[in-house]
């Protein structure tokens, strides 16, 4: 919760204690595993009018069943979605697409996240992106509802890179939910907004 110096207004938003921006017109969908929340953003994010609907997907399918996967994600949007593969450039991706009377629905950040320590075997690098991310978020001239997977509820991983992920993931969930300016739990299928309190 944001108290004292942190809900100062600053520009179109409020700045939280970890200094970023609550940015308008986001919001930050947060769950474990099948725990409902991709569905959750979905329906969040179709109940937005706008004229163009934009799915940003971070996965790379490389093998059969995570293919299947894509294909009856793709299916369940249905047809009035464009989208947009991003499993790098998740930033760029957003800035490109944002236009008035759209609205963007990104899954997902752990896969993002993912897949930039893969391919940079770097955590400084990394973390170097997620300023970036933020940024770009503020200046969206369209609704957001980003999903991202919280990794960090159960024991600390026995392995560097393991422990890496649930650390970048962490650091980047924090500052999404710091800027974003709604964010839901999902638990079981069952939303809990934590965020306005």
């Amino acid at each position: 919760m944001q108290t004292g110096a942190g809900r100062r207004a600053h520009g179109a938003g409020i700045v939280s204690k970890e200094g970023y921006r609550s940015v308008i017109n986001v919001t930050f969908v947060l769950g474990g595993c099948r725990s409902g929340k991709s569905g959750f953003a979905l329906q969040t994010a179709g109940a937005i009018p706008a004229d163009r609907r934009v799915f940003i997907a971070t996965s790379m399918p490389i093998d059969d069943e995570m293919k299947a996967r894509v294909a009856r994600h793709r299916a369940e949007r249905g047809a009035g979605w464009t989208t947009v593969e991003a499993p790098l450039a998740l930033a760029e991706a957003i800035a490109e697409n944002a236009r008035n009377g759209s609205v963007i629905l990104v899954d997902c950040l752990t896969l993002w996240i993912s897949n930039l320590l893969l391919s940079t075997g770097a955590p400084a690098a990394v973390e170097a992106r997620i300023p970036r991310l933020i940024e770009t978020l503020a200046q969206a001239a369209c609704p957001v509802v980003l999903v991202s997977n919280e990794v960090g509820a159960g024991i600390v991983p026995e392995n560097k890179l393991a422990r890496q992920f649930r650390d970048l993931a962490g650091t980047a969930n924090q500052a999404v939910a710091a800027a974003a300016h709604r964010v839901v739990w999902v638990v079981a299928g069952i939303p809990v907004t934590i965020k306005p309190t």
